[in-house]
């Protein structure tokens, strides 16, 4: 019989993940144990597996398994659920996490049933403006992102989009739909590389921030309502981009 390991459910803006602290116990596939446990039917239920480890480069590393198996450089929503789940264990309300999208800083601002974590996610680069669809840009915020205007995203049918953008784009890319409600937020709806249609997408929305926010639409801070919640985002048009937004705690279990 394999050896069981303990985990923890959380997510950010429903966003949601099971994490593994590997400094502690370790599995023999992350890949394999994603695939298994981020099933909806037939495991925990999950976007995506958060592997904590150790880093040369910083106190903490996080690796992020999507819930096909794949791998992707960076996740806003899973990062600020690390820096509760770091945080809880006494490591510290300020960390950097490095991650295959670049050290990323985390700050817990608030604690409570739903922590509130501040993210510095680096310097967002904004790619190409309407280069293959009309009214997009892609914005690389650790991973790549193509963000596509509409006056309204509810008729769309946004997994046809991203599986359409996945042959498009090398490697695959997270596609994201977004109306700009006034000069101070926009709604945005999120297809992700490895996990499909999810509740929220945190690099996802700062993408949609910044590439409104050079077209003129908001000025910074910009709140973004993604279905799964708010998440608000602030960029003052160069140098690096911050999001705060929740991480909530369902449970923990061994599996």
């Amino acid at each position: 019989m394999s050896a069981r390991v303990a985990v923890s459910k959380m997510h950010g803006a429903r966003n949601d993940f099971i994490v593994l602290d590997a400094r502690k116990q370790s599995v023999d596939d992350v890949h394999a144990f994603a695939r298994r446990w981020c099933d909806r039917r037939a495991g925990v239920g999950a976007d995506g597996l958060l592997v904590i480890g150790t880093s040369a480069r910083a106190p903490v590393s996080m690796r992020v398994i999507n819930a096909d198996g794949s791998e992707a450089e960076m996740c806003g929503n899973g990062v600020r659920c690390v820096a509760r789940y770091l945080d809880e264990r006494g490591e510290g309300a300020q960390l950097e996490i490095d991650t295959m999208g670049g050290l990323i800083r985390t700050s817990v601002i608030e604690r409570g049933e739903v922590y509130q974590v501040r993210v510095d996610v680096g310097e967002p680069q904004i790619v190409s403006r309407d280069a293959t669809h009309p009214q997009s840009a892609v914005v690389v915020v650790g991973n790549p992102h193509l963000v596509l205007f509409r006056e309204t995203i509810d008729a769309f049918d946004l997994r046809a989009l991203g599986e359409e953008a996945a042959a498009e784009f090398p490697g695959g890319i997270n596609v994201h739909l977004v109306e700009v409600d006034s000069p101070a937020s926009l709604r945005a709806r999120h297809y992700e590389r490895g996990a499909g249609l999810t509740m929220a997408c945190g690099t996802g929305a700062v993408a949609s921030a910044v590439a409104a926010a050079a077209r003129g639409d908001v000025r910074s801070p910009v709140l973004v309502r993604v279905p799964g919640g708010e998440l608000s985002i602030e960029w003052n048009g160069s140098g690096h981009a911050f999001m705060t937004g929740p991480a909530v705690h369902v449970f923990d279990t061994q599996l």
